[in-house]
């Protein structure tokens, strides 16, 4: 008896093995990052500011955006946003002020004191792309086909948001 699958036919366990193993890499990962900026903030003395706060602050960049933005863009995809804009604002990393067509809205944008940690942030960034491609990592092909791979995957899962029920 022959143990080939059919022409066509995928192998549907092995598959599922691959997607819960890639699921369990991206968690995993993203925690990682967080341990990575955490790290770099500790080495460089800044405590009162944590590495979420750090990457949102890193994602806003120059840019003027309101909370809903936030989520929307990509910038953010936390349930706590608010909390973390509150805390922010009260450390003087972010400017906000009520949109003047929406008075309900309030737009964000960095202070002196959120680019300078957007700087951290990105010099990070940086010397982390130099050494992955530097020391054959990853290049840079293989960096277009992973992120190709993870934006088919979002927008499948987006489309089950939306969609499905």
């Amino acid at each position: 008896m022959s143990m080939e699958m059919p022409i066509g036919q995928t192998d549907r366990k092995g598959f599922m093995t691959g997607y819960l193993e890639a699921l369990g890499l991206l968690e995993r990962l993203h925690r990682l990052l967080l341990d990575v900026i955490k790290d770099e903030f500790e080495r460089v003395g800044v405590l009162e500011i944590n590495a979420v706060q750090a990457l949102l602050l890193f994602n806003i960049g120059d840019n003027e955006v309101t909370a809903g933005e936030l989520k929307t863009r990509g910038y953010y995809q936390g349930s706590n946003v608010s909390y973390n804009l509150k805390k922010l604002v009260e450390m003087g990393y972010m400017h906000h002020q009520r949109c003047e067509i929406d008075r309900r809205s309030v737009r964000v944008r960095l202070t002196q004191r959120g680019r300078e940690i957007r700087d951290i942030v990105s010099a990070l960034f940086s010397r982390h792309a130099e050494g992955l491609e530097n020391k054959d990592v990853i290049s840079s092909e293989g960096i277009d086909d992973i992120s190709t791979a993870l934006k088919r995957m979002e927008r499948y899962w987006s489309d089950q948001i939306r969609y499905i029920y």
